[in-house]
């Protein structure tokens, strides 16, 4: 019965989806970090011509959509399902972003792990024969994530050493049961590990152990060895979040190294932030 399932947590795809266009629209700060010359298009205003940082989040949402399906050279109506979430309250930014797309839609909410939750959902859909394309999308937006989940930007609160930057950006993925690669050929969905952290300023420790255990779940149900990747990427747990992820690896006997990174840090030019903080 379970055919593709390797281990505890992972399955291996049969027929492993292909990852045929990405797309991906930023804020000002991150336009001008070490990623920007990667990133399709960065604007100069956090509102981009809305009204509210939560609107500006939905366009960015809505474009990126437009920007990977045409990048995929596919017409909308060729994607089976789109698969989105964001940070707001009932995935509005998705569901307003995507509204005028009239394709089939998946919201769904996993934070950081947005982007990774939707393409494995992807992938089995697309592995499984329900469907030939699918769109994976994310966003996030800095304004609206303070708002929404420590204290808006109007109270001038402190932010303390452990605080994130919640990127300003969207990002997607077109999946499909056709095209040269890169491919998606194995996913290990995670837990939730709760080690009773409540300090909203420290979303990097509250994660961490989640991540370890995912990827140690990972390698062991794998037997992969522990250098096999060149890159192993978590989504945001910033500076303080890897270093407890790294200890947390290497207590399980799993010592990854250089190869280890974070989103939340490539991002950003830290040298930049530590010299506003000193």
């Amino acid at each position: 019965m379970f055919e593709k399932k390797t281990g505890r947590q992972t399955f291996q795809m049969k027929n492993s989806p292909a990852i045929i266009a990405t797309a991906s629209i930023v804020g000002p700060k991150e336009g001008r970090g070490p990623l920007a010359g990667y990133f399709d298009q960065s604007v100069d205003d956090e509102f981009w011509g809305e009204k509210s940082w939560e609107k500006a989040e939905s366009k960015f949402m809505r474009e990126v959509l437009a920007k990977v399906v045409t990048k995929a050279s596919m017409p909308m109506d060729a994607l089976d399902f789109v698969i989105a979430g964001d940070l707001l309250n009932q995935c509005i930014a998705a569901s307003f972003g995507i509204r005028e797309s009239n394709v089939p839609f998946y919201g769904i909410y996993g934070a950081c792990s947005t982007i990774g939750e939707a393409m494995q959902l992807g992938a089995m859909l697309i592995d499984g024969g329900f469907a030939s394309n699918v769109a994976c999308l994310t966003s996030s937006h800095f304004c609206s994530a303070e708002k929404q989940f420590r204290f808006p930007l109007e109270l001038g609160s402190q932010r303390p050493p452990t605080a994130h930057w919640t990127v300003t950006g969207s990002g997607g993925v077109i999946l499909s049961a056709e095209g040269d690669g890169p491919y998606i050929t194995r996913i290990t969905t995670g837990k939730i590990v709760d080690m009773g952290i409540k300090d909203q300023n420290n979303m990097g420790a509250a994660m961490a152990p989640a991540a370890a255990d995912t990827i140690y779940a990972h390698f062991e149900d794998t037997g992969l060895p522990h250098d096999y990747y060149d890159m192993i990427v978590t989504g945001d747990l910033g500076v303080v979040g890897k270093r407890i992820l790294d200890d947390l690896l290497s207590s399980n006997g799993i010592r990854v190294g250089s190869i280890l990174n974070d989103c939340g840090i490539m991002i950003y030019d830290m040298k930049q932030y530590n010299d506003t903080r000193n």
